[in-house]
């Protein structure tokens, strides 16, 4: 039984690692391309080539950052490498922590990139991986399970905030998984984090720092802070 789950693992780990390999690969295919279509024109063999070389490099750098973004989201989109809610043990055999380990691998990359280099395609890119997300929102933080969130319309969400989508169980070797939800006209304050099953409804304000407990619901028109997150309730102004 030890040999073959082991045999398993090692057999999931070379089929990732072939997805990362071809998915990657094909991010740079552009790139190569267009410098083979320059050098036709440019030969590189006079002093003011190397002026404009810089040029060349920022919108290649920009072109590789694009279709890495383009073709890690059409993989995941095309062969549906979403997971779903509930709980799963963590191995590379289960499907669903299969699933998650793959899109782990190639979403942290792309993410950390958009985080210097966002092109005005963050939104696009989420809703690719399968996030809801209405018109008009900000996403300053970090989305760790874009196919277990949901955003309404008119959401800010502050520089390092983070919405977790799983959480692991290392003594029992699981991971579940659970759906996000975050109403319309929300605010999630910078540095806050919001743990999986978690639901903001609508005109919730989430202080800086607050950390919303797994499967905590926040109510309507609220303003919450504090670890756990609690009701911050307004001072009645003295007559």
């Amino acid at each position: 039984m030890s040999n073959k789950k082991s045999s398993g693992n090692i057999k999931g780990f070379f089929i990732i690692s072939f997805i990362l390999l071809i998915v990657f690969s094909l991010g740079f295919f552009p790139v190569v391309f267009a410098w083979r279509i320059l050098l036709i024109f440019i030969s590189f063999n006079q002093l003011w080539h190397f002026f404009i070389l810089p040029f060349f490099i920022y919108i290649g750098i920009i072109i590789t950052i694009f279709f890495q973004v383009l073709i890690s989201g059409i993989f995941i989109h095309v062969f549906n490498f979403k997971y779903k809610p509930g709980v799963y043990n963590y191995s590379i055999n289960e499907k669903m922590a299969f699933k998650w380990i793959v899109v782990c691998a190639l979403y942290t990359p792309v993410r950390k990139i958009l985080e210097v280099f966002s092109l005005g395609i963050k939104n696009t890119y989420y809703r690719y991986l399968g996030m809801k997300i209405g018109d008009n929102c900000l996403v300053g933080g970090v989305i760790k399970d874009p196919c277990l969130t949901e955003f309404g319309k008119n959401i800010t969400m502050g520089e390092y905030a983070i919405i977790y989508g799983h959480i692991h169980n290392y003594e029992k070797g699981t991971i579940t998984m659970d759906t996000v939800k975050i109403g319309n006209n929300c605010i999630i304050g910078a540095g806050s984090i919001i743990m999986p099953g978690a639901i903001l409804e609508d005109d919730v304000k989430l202080a800086a720092g607050a950390v919303v407990a797994k499967g905590q619901i926040l109510k309507k028109g609220k303003i919450y802070g504090g670890i756990p997150a609690k009701e911050i309730k307004k001072k009645k102004k003295k007559s």
